[in-house]
């Protein structure tokens, strides 16, 4: 991995939204503790179970989240907030990132107090957004939930992008991953995934599927 230059880790650091409520300084001395490192594809980053003592910032690759049911089933999450890893996160491609070791940034809230008010905001609202995303969840078809899912790694691939994206953006997801993370069956996401294909929104590859028209997907959320 190159080294990363303090300006980027910061500018990496204020895309977090966890951070968002965090000013300059705030995220000038976060970065000084930011220790960077890399996995390649299959490699793990942290294992379910595991203590919650790091948190790691995705500069660039992909990884995935994921949690075995009692039941043997394996089912991708989007989010974490147990003391212990709720789930196990891997590398699906080379991967760089950044980790803030939790002492170093406990040590940190004591000296600067501040920070710690910022956080218990930013978390706050993430928690409310959250809340509402289930609610919403819990009233969806599971069309809309798939529409809802892709629509969000496409908003987000666009932003990573810059929008410099030509008008397709490229999303990379099976259809076993997007499924598990809508809470549907492979069968129900791939019917729908094919219709999405028919309609000229999405075209779909090994592993990957490009989406075409953006605002025509957001038609299919409600």
């Amino acid at each position: 991995m190159a080294v990363m230059r303090s300006a980027d880790v910061v500018e990496l650091l204020g895309r977090v939204p966890v951070f968002s409520t965090l000013v300059q300084g705030d995220l000038e001395r976060i970065s000084q503790l930011a220790v960077p490192r890399h996995f390649e594809p299959g490699q793990v980053v942290f294992r379910e179970g595991d203590s919650s003592d790091t948190c790691y910032i995705v500069r660039s690759g992909l990884t995935r989240a994921i949690r075995e049911h009692g039941d043997g089933r394996v089912i991708t999450l989007a989010m974490f907030e147990d003391e212990r890893r709720s789930a196990t996160v891997e590398a699906t491609e080379p991967t760089d990132v950044v980790a803030v070791l939790g002492p170093d940034m406990r040590r940190l809230m004591v000296e600067h107090p501040e920070i710690s008010t910022r956080l218990v905001i930013a978390l706050g609202r993430r928690l409310r957004e959250s809340n509402e995303r289930l609610t919403r969840q819990s009233f969806q078809t599971v069309q809309s939930r798939v529409a809802t899912i892709l629509n969000e790694l496409a908003s987000h691939e666009l932003a990573a992008s810059e929008g410099h994206s030509g008008g397709d953006v490229l999303v990379t997801a099976t259809q076993a991953e997007l499924a598990q993370l809508a809470g549907s069956s492979r069968e129900s996401a791939s019917r729908f995934l094919a219709v999405l294909e028919r309609a000229g929104v999405i075209s779909q590859g090994r592993g990957r599927l490009t989406v075409h028209d953006l605002d025509a997907l957001k038609q299919y959320v409600f």
